[in-house]
Order: structure tokens, then sequence, then C-alpha cells
């Protein structure tokens, strides 16, 4: 909001200039979070100089909407198409209907354009279109669930991981006995996972087992007191169960409590903020019920969301890494997964064969049990990328999550080893 304002400002845009605030909208949400559109978390990681001295992204802003981004000269990091367009896709839900208080932005339609010769990297940045505003401001709040604790405990030694998973479960059917015998509840939930065994893959695990790996055991209980219990038992496990556990890192897990947050929509109309000065109450601002209904719907799919069906085939699989880039985040309990195309001749392809099923599918053990069409594909022609939104598949999301990837800040990451199978030799395509 306070982007949309600067512009108005600077600039002497109107209220309703709705793609003009769309488009100065676009430019806070790609430096909101910093080095992420220079280069920070990026895909090809491998190929970002200087992390100890990463530039921080600077936006040149024109009055027609169109900016590019750059970073300050003899900084580290990276501007790139692929740099900016990940954070483009990153935690978005419809990139057709992104609400703000302002201007709901549609993104779908964006360009990002490499600026050749600019040290570092540079890109323009224009396409953003804008309607008027939702009747509805958009509210994140919380409330006490209980509490949580975690224990994390590295394993060494031969058959590292089954000896992490048996102690973890060791503690977890201990400490249940002790709560029986005290007259407490069971636990709410239960997370145990082995770091090293590949257990946030699930089926698509390939590693089940080495020399290392690390015991995540978090819990939650409508009692603090339970849990204190908890945190004393994961310590007799050093001398008292499997060989290499060598340490709980941190010490004894501390007992916190859980905010869980959700998310609805208020009518504005409703609301009324009052000014003070000096301690003086000078204005009470509303607004109110507007006359004409806003659509509150998604505009229809355009044509570039249809798969192409006459896509020729062939024998050739390809890692998804070695066509897209990808960047994942979070939306309370929801993930979102963008893919972008490397070359806009591989696009089609990834319509075709990158399906909602197939992300689904994937991702299946990470999604709420019961959950019917958990994922929904969405399409940004604009930047040759899909973005995908997976529902009730962060266990509860941020601090009411067990999981050690509460944001699902590595699914992208683990969406880059899926196959892609009966494509033509699409390299060729390119060469």
């Amino acid at each position: 909001m306070s982007v949309c304002v600067s512009y108005l400002l600077q600039f002497g845009w109107e209220r309703n200039d709705y793609d003009l605030l769309a488009a100065g909208s676009l430019a806070g949400h790609l430096i909101e979070c910093g080095a992420q559109s220079t280069g920070g978390i990026f895909t090809d990681w491998h190929k970002v100089p200087d992390w100890d001295n990463m530039g921080f992204p600077v936006v040149e802003c024109s009055s027609d909407g169109s900016f590019v981004l750059s970073k300050p000269p003899k900084t580290g990091g990276l501007v790139s198409f692929g740099t900016v367009a990940e954070q483009l896709v990153y935690e978005i839900g419809d990139p057709r209907r992104y609400l703000l208080p302002d201007v709901i932005c549609d993104f779908s339609q964006v360009v990002i354009q490499e600026v050749p010769g600019d040290e570092g990297g540079a890109v323009r940045v224009t396409g953003a279109q804008g309607f008027a505003p939702s009747h509805d401001y958009k509210v994140c709040a919380t409330y006490m669930d209980g509490f949580r604790a975690t224990a994390v405990c590295p394993v060494t030694g031969p058959r590292a991981a089954k000896k992490a998973r048996r102690t973890a479960e060791s503690i977890i059917k201990r400490t249940k006995k002790m709560f029986k015998q005290l007259g407490l509840e069971d636990f709410s939930s239960v997370n145990i996972q082995v770091l090293g065994a590949e257990d946030t893959y699930g089926a698509n695990a390939r590693y089940k087992d080495s020399r290392e790996a690390v015991i995540w055991l978090a819990v939650h209980h409508k009692q603090k007191k339970a849990l204190e219990l908890f945190s004393r038992e994961v310590a007799p496990a050093g001398t008292g169960m499997a060989p290499g556990l060598t340490n709980i890192v941190g010490g004894r897990p501390r007992v916190s409590p859980v905010l869980k947050p959700f998310f609805f929509l208020h009518p504005k109309s409703q609301l009324k903020v009052d000014v003070h000065i000096g301690g003086e109450l000078v204005e009470s601002l509303s607004e109110e019920e507007p006359d004409t209904p806003v659509q509150d719907e998604a505009p229809p799919a355009s044509v570039e969301d249809v798969p192409d069906a006459d896509l020729p085939s062939g024998p050739h699989s390809y890692r998804l890494e070695e066509l897209a880039y990808t960047r994942s985040g979070d939306k309370g309990d929801s993930a979102n997964i963008g893919v972008v195309a490397r070359h806009p001749l591989y696009f089609p392809y990834l319509k075709k064969h990158l399906t909602s099923s197939v992300v689904g599918e994937y991702f299946s053990h990470l999604i709420k049990p019961g959950v019917k069409n958990a994922v929904t594909r969405y399409t940004l022609p604009g930047i040759h990328g899909l973005n995908f939104v997976l529902q009730s598949s962060l266990g509860g999301g941020g601090v009411a999550s067990l999981r050690s990837d509460p944001q699902g800040k590595a699914y992208g990451q683990m969406l880059l080893d899926l196959k892609l199978r009966g494509l033509p030799d699409l390299k060729s395509l390119v060469d």
C-alpha cells in the first residue's frame, strides 16, 4: 500500500489508475524480500557469485508503470530473467487476482526482459494490469492452540536412520505411558521425521539410510505440563537407547505456545478509522457500501491455459530442473510452487505434462488426507510460467506446523527431480 501511495504522490496517478497501481504494486512485490530477486535462493544457485556481499534490488520507476530492476555495482548476486521471474511467482495464488487494498492485480501477462550491458544484470518489467479493488480487506488473525516442543538429535553410525526412527518412536511411547499414569491426555499430534532418510519426499525418496541422520521429533499438546514432561524424557535416549546419538541440539526442547493463524475477508464498509493528533480526534474515516458489486470471480481461462493437444511426443525424459526454474512459499496452510520455463519453447510441454494431478500425486504424502482437488494450476503466459497452489499441505503452516519445513520453502526444490517422460528432443529445439 505504501508503494502505491508513493507513486500517487510522485507521478500524480489517480486512485482509479488501476493498471498503474498494479505496476507499482508489482515493483513492491519484487523487492519486498530483498536479495530473493537478486539471486538469493535462485534455482541456479551455483551461478550466483559472492553471497557474502549480496546486492539488494534497486527499482527505477517510470510514470507509465514500467520499471527497471537492478542492483548496486560491485555487489554480489545476480539479476536475470530467472531470478526476477522466480520472485514474481513467489507466494502468490491466482496471478490474475492478486488482492491488495487499493487494487486487484493481474500479473499473468507481465513480461520480464533482460537489459544488456548492465553490470551485474538488469531487467525491464512491463505488462501488469489492474482492476477496481475488492470491497473487503484481507485479515490475518491468530488464536491460542495449545503448546509445542521439538527435539532435534543427530545420530551417527551404521543404520543411522533406523536407529533414529526407533529412538523417536521409543521416546513417544515412553512419554505416553507416563501421561496415562498421570491422567494426562494423549498428544494432540506427533511428527517424526528422519532427516537424511528423505522422509520429506515420502514415496519419492531414493536414499532410505545413511551413516548420518537427524531426528526431528515435534509434538503438540493442549497442556504445557505434558510437554515439559516430554522435554525431560528426551535426554534418557542418550544413555538408554541407540548408540551414536551425539547431541540434543539446543539442549532440552523448549515448550512454546502455538499461535495458529486463520484468514478471512472483512467488508471495508464495516470498519471505521479514527485519526488522532496530539491526543485529540481530528477525523473519522469510513468506506461507504458501494452501489455496484465488484466481480469476485477470476476472469475466464485464456487460450494459454489450454494445453496443445497436437504437441509431438518422443522417447526422451527430462528432470524438471533441465526445463524450468522453481520457487515455492506459503500462505497459511497452503503452499505455492511457481514453475518458469527456461526457454519459451519448453512452455507448451510443461503445460501438457506438468498438470495439477501430476503435482498433486507427487506431493500427496504432504497434503492433508481427504482434501479433494487440493492442487490448482494457474498460468502466467507473460513469463512462460505455471503456478501451483497446494491446499492443506503444510501441516497447519507456520508455528502451527510440526514439520521441518513448515512454510514449503523446499517444495520447489523437491519438484526439480520430477521426471517428465514421453517428450521429443527438446534441447535440439533451442540449440
